[in-house]
């Protein structure tokens, strides 16, 4: 042992400190590569005009804080989970509830529908991940077919059928390899428990929501954080987030009720979605990109849709190619 002349205490001493000079090291490396910001890159891009996005239903019957929804990929179906211990699945179009599956535990704070939209996935305070087959015989008794396929000990706070990022109560963003089960990368740049992660569409880059009150945006080519979505006026947490279709959009919900919407490229915020009368505990926008669900301890949750500036849709695909031998630049597949 190389510090077999030290004392216990001694050695942890010695490995936090160079433990936190190979930090430091690593972080002078990155900002050598930090040549440009994103929202400078993004001055000559033009400028967001005025959204147009209104709420078209609102689907009530939870007894209690809705805590997550997500949305099937036939753009009609959602899925939403609440404090009453029940999992909804929901027809958006004729606000229907297809199928009602109450659970044995309080606070369901995850849902997920499975790219099939054959099956759900749900867990919370039972420390379980449970997945639940659907089937076209709405009086089916679907809690009898429930599988716990993963249990954890403490609660579930997010769940999905194919995703490889993580958020988590210690400020950090993990990405894994789920072939090797290691951490590929971390970022750390949160001051407060993070609630929500997101990838962005190409699946280059994600973003964040935290209690911090702030998103941010990473790049995981350029490996470390290149945009943050704050304003003095926020001080309330972020408790979700999602992309528009072609990533121009961050919808982020907030603990002070309201979602906000950011400009990724700019940095500035484009408008604010008011209407719930509770926390925003998720937003998700539909798979064609034409809608946006957001889930709300008021015990409801709404659709809006008509994206649109004027009489045109926003921003179809634009390609970000953020880094391109260790530089920032932009590269625009298709006019806005």
């Amino acid at each position: 042992m190389a510090c077999q002349g030290l004392q216990k205490g001694e050695t942890l001493e010695s490995l936090k400190r160079e433990s936190e000079t190979l930090k430091k090291k690593l972080e002078e490396e990155r900002n050598k590569l930090n040549d440009v910001e994103l929202h400078q890159v993004a001055e000559k891009v033009e400028v967001l005009s005025a959204l147009s996005i209104k709420t078209r239903r609102v689907l009530k019957g939870h007894g209690n804080k809705v805590l997550c929804m997500d949305w099937c990929k036939d753009k009609r179906r959602m899925v939403s989970s609440s404090q009453d211990g029940k999992v909804i699945v929901w027809d958006a179009f004729t606000l229907n509830k297809e199928h009602g599956v109450p659970l044995p535990c309080t606070w369901v704070l995850a849902c997920a529908y499975a790219p099939s939209g054959c099956a759900i996935a749900c867990g919370g305070l039972d420390n379980k991940c449970s997945v639940i087959p659907l089937s076209l015989d709405k009086n089916e008794n679907l809690a009898a077919k429930k599988k716990s396929v993963a249990m954890h000990t403490n609660y579930v706070s997010g769940c999905s059928f194919t995703n490889s990022d993580m958020q988590g109560c210690d400020m950090k963003a993990n990405v894994w390899d789920m072939r090797s089960g290691q951490n590929i990368q971390s970022f750390e740049s949160h001051e407060s428990d993070i609630n929500c992660v997101k990838y962005y569409p190409s699946g280059d880059a994600f973003a964040s929501a935290s209690d911090d009150a702030t998103c941010r945006f990473y790049d995981l080519r350029a490996d470390r954080e290149v945009a943050v979505y704050q304003k003095d006026s926020i001080i309330f947490g972020a408790s979700t987030c999602d992309f528009s279709l072609s990533g121009r959009l961050l919808f982020a919900g907030y603990n002070d009720y309201t979602i906000n919407v950011w400009d990724v490229l700019k940095g500035t915020r484009a408008t604010i979605l008011f209407g719930h009368e509770n926390r925003v505990s998720r937003v998700r926008v539909s798979p064609d990109g034409t809608a946006l669900g957001s889930a709300s301890w008021d015990s409801t949750l709404r659709v809006s849709w008509s994206f649109s500036t004027g009489s045109n849709y926003i921003f179809r695909f634009i390609k970000l190619l953020f880094w391109v031998n260790s530089r920032l630049v932009l590269e625009f597949t298709v006019a806005f």
